[in-house]
């Protein structure tokens, strides 16, 4: 029988306080490389927005001038772009992977090191493929909207733990399971997740302290429960 989200969020919140430490930093990381990606982005677009000043310059530049401007905003933009497609291909996705499998394993044993994150970047070829493939399916559902984005999202919600536990998959077979694991329980995964909104409103109430020593771990730690619950099912 399936758990309730209350005993999973309960189970989930026992293994993280019992490795509390190395589920802070494990993640931290998952955070850190999550987020980073995403401001990289923002900051491209915002360096790309004229302020006052660039618009003083602008109505005074002649026309070469401003072919040179636009020129070098460009390309200041395109390699910021591509510098953050970089990191997450070679360092974001392997270490969201191993910090994906650090919480998984910790729910079983709860001696986990945080060594075990370096294990996303095995077969480093294979997790590339996969979670390219992933990301390439969630931004083509999203350009449909942002809803069915959000619903494909949490269908391949399971990819970083799927790959680890079974490298024998191929890519799409990987991305496969986990839309089978997810069927019938997506809406069950948004719930689960909606319940930790009280934790970040906390979290944005103390600039984010809240969030790193005590919600990002437990919310962290009761997905691979989530995950391991319905294995079990």
């Amino acid at each position: 029988w399936k758990m309730t989200n209350k005993q999973i969020k309960e189970k989930g919140r026992i293994a993280f306080k019992a490795n509390y430490w190395f589920c802070v930093l494990a993640a931290f990381l998952l955070e850190l490389f999550t987020v980073g990606t995403t401001a990289s982005g923002n900051r491209a677009a915002q360096n790309a927005d004229p302020s006052q000043s660039v618009q003083q310059i602008v109505e005074q530049a002649s026309p070469e001038d401003l072919m040179v401007i636009g020129g070098v905003v460009f390309g200041t933009v395109v390699v910021i772009i591509v510098i953050s497609l970089l990191l997450k291909i070679f360092l974001f996705n392997p270490l969201s992977v191993g910090c994906h499998r650090f919480f998984r394993k910790n729910i079983e044993d709860t001696n986990t090191k945080i060594g075990v994150i370096k294990e996303g970047f095995e077969n480093f070829g294979h997790i590339f493929v996969t979670l390219f493939l992933r990301d390439l399916f969630i931004a083509l559902w999203s350009l449909l909207f942002v809803i069915p984005g959000i619903v494909k999202s949490y269908a391949y919600w399971l990819v970083p733990y799927i790959l680890k536990d079974n490298p024998e998959l191929s890519a799409t077979e990987a991305i496969t399971r986990s839309k089978e694991l997810m069927m019938g329980n997506k809406w069950r995964a948004f719930v689960l997740d909606l319940s930790f909104l009280g934790w970040y409103l906390l979290g944005a109430l103390t600039l984010g302290i809240v969030n790193l020593f005590w919600t990002n771990p437990y919310r962290e730690s009761t997905k691979a429960q989530f995950y391991l619950d319905l294995l079990e099912n």
